[in-house]
């Protein structure tokens, strides 16, 4: 097996701008989210005026762990946390599969991006939202029926 040593890899990653400007360091960085659940609600397609329109839908993911004094943790009670995500889909052509296809219930694996915004509520109250921008959803369920 080929290796490459670290000093190789991380220069792919970090390069210089120049001799000159010596103290610009380009960087590439990575945001990436891959999650697998079920999707809670389905999806709506929404679209403010002059903008893209967007497909919005909540996906669960889960966490099981068994807690007790054992250290092969054969014994002891099961716990369970579910995390609800908020999943948009802008790419058109996803966008469209995805409101016509993904429904409540349906195993779907995720693949995208963090993306944290602010919103001004009803209320007039400033809150924050975290999304997930989709890029890639893989259907793993039998529910791929298109909806009426």
């Amino acid at each position: 097996m080929f290796r490459r040593p670290v000093v190789q890899v991380l220069r792919q990653f970090v390069r210089h701008e120049s001799e000159v400007a010596s103290s610009l360091v380009l960087e590439r960085s990575l945001n990436r989210v891959q999650l697998l659940g079920r999707v809670g609600q389905d999806p709506v397609m929404r679209q403010v005026e002059g903008k893209n329109p967007v497909t919005i839908f909540s996906l669960a993911t889960n966490e099981m762990w068994r807690s007790g004094e054992n250290e092969t943790y054969q014994m002891g009670d099961v716990s369970q946390k579910t995390t609800w995500h908020r999943i948009s889909v802008f790419r058109p052509g996803l966008r469209d599969v995805a409101y016509q296809y993904v429904k409540k219930g349906s195993r779907i694996f995720v693949e995208g991006k963090v993306d944290y915004g602010e919103y001004t509520d009803k209320n007039n109250v400033r809150r924050q939202a975290t999304t997930i921008i989709a890029d890639n959803i893989i259907f793993l369920s039998d529910q791929m029926k298109e909806k009426p």
